[in-house]
């Protein structure tokens, strides 16, 4: 990877400029990178939205999102200093001929380009026909792609087709913030870095692996986007199977995007199938139904506001997933995923296998496996839990569990742990695509994804009911439990 530095002028196009992921991550990040002084002085920020306002407009509503979504207290020196960098652009992205604004606005701009579309995908195209009618395109631009990049696999290539009629690959920056989390980027360090796990990372000493990501609220008002695509589409496809392919892939020859991105792809290629012959035995879905949260009463999916009540659309998934290779050939990842859930958690948990023998047995008749656990959210860090012999003087050897805890916010305090977003603007900025989904990623992870949509369907099965405020239906548990094991709660 890049050394984190300023890199050379470039103009920052947002198209969705006004949007909720604009207004929430991408500006806030973008301020954070000026922060850092990690922005080149000469670079330019230009919003792009249909609605009609003034720059000073603009500039207040970029101010008012930076207030409501910078944790830190904004620093006046520097948000002036961002805030001089606005530009701002109406335009009906579905109009070819309105781009020529667009190329007016930035005819005395900088060479490099970044277009980020922080649109529906639906769009995408349009978007790259604009940009194309108005001479607007050179090879030296770089385009970020927002999930879901499409509802299945069809569409998926109809989408990155559009786009790739204008821009080559190497200017695709498919984005999934999971990828720019600290512990994710963290596992290529624990893996690669250490032979305590490089020597222990496969089948010979790992029992099975747990990936859970739990949220706590529920649709928030997306009902018209979320019941088409579910909880699958939503995080399976993309942010699970993402995180599967970095615990699982095989040492890269470098830290270049192309080997990273090749072993990963390899990973997700080598997902046994899962359709209509095993569907039952390896998945759960469930729908959340009326509960309590934090002892508030909150609705079910089907009682939300604008709820379509015959809706099959699961807000839960969990998955025995198995990975048919030397390395990994009889451990299971179990993934599991829902909204309504009793906290936002999320973690991998790899479990080691026991110890064969116990020399042990007066003090601890069964020594539990080792298990190392990373934490994706809220409090993100490294866990280790081992055995430890108790202090003191006994007339038999006394041992207890133990957990060696890599806290980042108490071991670094006097570091910010950055947003995944400001890591990913930067690499952007660099021209890094490590960090990013290559094409061939996201249509194995359709491929392997549809298949299981398509069983679902098939039985023509209403989604298990679970009360808001659990871990999921209760089949969830039996999932696991006929291989005799449970989910770390």
């Amino acid at each position: 990877m890049k050394k984190l530095d300023c890199q050379s002028a470039s103009e920052i196009i947002i198209f969705g400029a006004l949007g909720d992921l604009s207004r929430r991550k991408l500006l806030p990040a973008l301020y954070q990178l000026e922060v850092c002084g990690l922005i080149n002085e000469q670079s330019t920020i230009v919003g792009v939205a249909r609605p009609t306002h003034s720059l000073d407009e603009f500039k207040a509503i970029v101010v008012d999102s930076l207030k409501s979504f910078v944790k830190e207290a904004i620093d006046q020196e520097v948000l002036a200093r961002f805030i001089a960098r606005l530009v701002y652009q109406q335009l009906d992205m579905k109009d070819a001929d309105a781009y020529k604004g667009l190329a007016t606005t930035l005819a005395k701009g900088n060479d490099t380009r970044i277009y980020y579309f922080s649109t529906p995908p639906a769009i995408y195209g349009d978007i790259c026909h604009g940009l194309d009618h108005a001479n607007l395109i050179s090879a030296k631009d770089r385009v970020v792609m927002e999930k879901p990049i499409g509802h299945c696999l069809a569409s998926s290539k109809v989408i990155n087709d559009q786009v790739a009629r204008f821009f080559k690959e190497q200017q695709i920056y498919r984005i999934d913030h999971y990828l720019g989390k600290e512990t994710v980027l963290n596992l290529l360090v624990l893996r690669f870095a250490n032979s305590l796990f490089t020597t222990n990372w496969d089948r010979n000493s790992i029992d099975h692996v747990q990936i859970t990501v739990a949220e706590s609220v529920g649709i928030e008002g997306r009902w018209g986007f979320y019941d088409e695509a579910g909880q699958m589409r939503d995080m399976i496809q993309n942010h699970l199977l993402q995180i599967l392919s970095l615990l699982a892939m095989e040492p890269p020859a470098d830290l270049s995007a192309e080997s990273i991105r090749a072993e990963k792809l390899k990973a997700v290629k080598a997902l046994c199938p899962i359709d209509r012959t095993n569907i039952k035995e390896k998945t759960v879905r469930g729908q959340y139904a009326d509960g309590f949260l934090n002892g508030i009463a909150v609705p079910g999916y089907l009682n939300e506001e604008g709820a379509n009540t015959d809706s099959k659309t699961e807000t839960f998934v969990a998955i025995k997933a198995e990975i048919d290779n030397w390395r990994w050939s009889g451990v299971p990842f179990y993934l599991r995923t829902g909204k309504r859930m009793p906290a936002k958690h999320s973690e991998i948990v790899v479990h080691f296998k026991a110890q064969p023998h116990n020399i042990f047995k007066d003090s601890y008749s069964d020594l539990p496996a080792n298990k190392l656990t990373i934490r994706l959210q809220p409090d993100e860090g490294v866990e280790l839990q081992m055995m430890n012999k108790i202090p003191g003087i006994a007339t038999q050897m006394n041992i207890q569990e133990n957990k060696l805890d890599l806290s980042f916010n108490e071991t670094y305090k006097n570091q910010r742990v950055i947003d995944a977003y400001e890591r990913l603007m930067l690499e952007i900025l660099n021209g890094n695509q490590s960090l990013f989904v290559s094409r061939d990623e996201v249509e194995a992870a359709w491929t392997w994804a549809d298949s299981i949509i398509d069983a679902w369907q098939s039985t023509n099965e209403a989604p298990k009911p679970y009360a808001a405020g659990s871990w999921g239906p209760v089949s969830s548990i039996s999932l696991i439990a006929r291989d005799d094991r449970q989910w770390v709660e």
